[in-house]
């Protein structure tokens, strides 16, 4: 099925981390600047699980799930750069066939009240979606750099 106007921005910040994460080996999972910080294969679990996040939370009634020590914790126990793109992967395929299906009158239905973008309409959650993803790219671009790699510019081969 072709994508529409919601799923390419989501199936685009893919190709751009893709991209910029491209230098990394295997090894490099456990790599982190400091003690205590994300490694590589942390960061990426983290954009997986915030891409899930934010579909569940701006697409439900409910809205957001506020557990962010467990959400944390979660994303700690990861440390196979493999597994976790493909977390990542499946995060946005399932965002992508979820924004696919979608009207423009649903897309401009509020999401649900409480502290995350409340009563915003639910096409906000793709720009919330590419903009969280570009925040760690760029933190994924420094730890490559710092390990020695030169990251390609993510968006062109």
């Amino acid at each position: 099925m072709a994508e529409n106007a919601y799923a390419v921005p989501i199936k685009q910040s893919l190709q751009f981390l893709s991209r910029t994460c491209s230098v990394f080996k295997e090894e490099d999972s456990g790599f982190a600047p400091d003690p205590g910080m994300f490694t590589v294969a942390q960061q990426v679990a983290h954009v997986a699980q915030t891409i899930d996040w934010f579909m569940e939370g701006g697409f439900s009634d409910k809205g957001f799930d506020l557990d962010f020590a467990a959400h944390h914790n979660a994303v700690r126990q990861h440390n196979s750069l493999k597994d976790s793109l493909t977390w990542l992967v499946k995060a946005v395929d399932g965002a992508a066939e979820v924004l696919r299906n979608k009207t423009p009158e649903q897309m401009m239905e509020p999401i649900a009240q409480g502290p995350i973008m409340p009563g915003e309409p639910r096409a906000a959650i793709i720009a919330a979606i590419a903009e969280h993803t570009a925040h760690h790219r760029g933190s994924l671009a420094v730890y490559a750099r710092l390990l020695g790699y030169a990251p390609p510019i993510p968006y062109s081969e």
